[in-house]
């Protein structure tokens, strides 16, 4: 059993939002496949810290943020963590849970408010951005007073890189976008999620290239991770590199089953299921 492991990213949980993944797979005729085992789903609170228990899971981090009015039928909000849920989880289940504040970077100063609001809370352990719903390149200026809070919060910033899922545009998730924000904001730590994929290669260097970029796996299950990022998560990118779910795209137990395939060293392992992300969310309790 794993003992301690972080997921750096775990889509609301809860089983009402089944019916939301559904239909916006079915009606969007999208690849996207569903964990549907009783035992790797959806659940209520209490059945999935259960399960936390069970697979040796310390910590579950999970995109907040409100659902803007007139919000479309896909739109992200919708399928992440409620500000109130998340409230309740922390409360219910201390240390089990904590939040990223994804923001609104159409919303210029009121989306900023609501960030800053949102960091003055201990729950909320950095912040989230889901880049394909913006269509905003990591460099974009609409973005930069965001990275500015972090570095005053002292807090990361977690993104989606790479290709979309959905049916939304996927060059403003090119991970080389990072280069410039790194370098302005070196004491922002900044995470590329979802491998980079299709441009993985690109999201390496990014994260050789800079002491604050680490790169993120989630959506993607460990039999699935490109042989480049396998190796650099296992050698000179050990500690870099953050494990995480996507629920419930990729399963906990899934995930952590596969897990073993890729004959990862004790130390390659735990850095990666705790090590990096640690050093990342300063904010989590020790």
């Amino acid at each position: 059993m794993t003992v301690g492991a972080i997921d750096y990213w775990c889509n609301a949980f809860v089983p009402d939002r089944r019916e939301l993944w559904e239909r916006a797979i079915e009606s969007q005729g999208l690849s996207v496949k569903l964990r549907k085992t009783a035992d790797d789903s959806f659940a209520e609170p209490v059945s999935f810290v259960a399960r936390m228990d069970e697979l040796g899971f310390n910590t579950v981090i999970l995109p907040t943020g409100d659902v803007p009015d007139g919000a479309g039928p896909f739109q992200y909000e919708r399928y992440a963590t409620r500000p109130e849920e998340l409230l309740k989880l922390v409360a219910d289940h201390p240390g089990r849970f904590a939040g990223l504040w994804s923001f609104d970077p159409s919303r210029g100063s009121e989306g900023l408010r609501r960030a800053a609001e949102a960091l003055g809370h201990a729950e909320f352990v950095g912040l989230h951005l889901h880049t394909h719903s913006w269509d905003r390149r990591f460099d974009h200026r609409d973005l930069y007073p965001f990275y500015a809070l972090a570095a005053e919060h002292g807090v990361p910033v977690v993104m989606q890189a790479g290709a979309s899922g959905g049916r939304m545009p996927s060059e403003c998730g090119r991970p080389a976008g990072i280069d410039r924000p790194a370098l302005y904001f070196g004491n922002v730590r900044f995470v590329l999620s979802h491998t980079g994929w299709p441009w993985t290669d690109e999201a390496l260097a990014m994260a050789q290239k800079h002491p604050n970029v680490f790169l993120g796996t989630a959506a993607w299950p460990p039999h699935h991770w490109p042989t480049e990022l396998v190796r650099f998560l296992a050698g000179p990118g050990r500690g870099k590199t953050l494990f995480g779910t996507g629920f419930p795209v990729v399963g906990h137990r899934q995930s952590l089953t596969r897990l073993p395939d890729l004959d990862l060293s004790a130390q390659a392992r735990d850095a990666l299921l705790q090590g990096a992300a640690r050093s990342v969310f300063t904010r989590l309790p020790r």
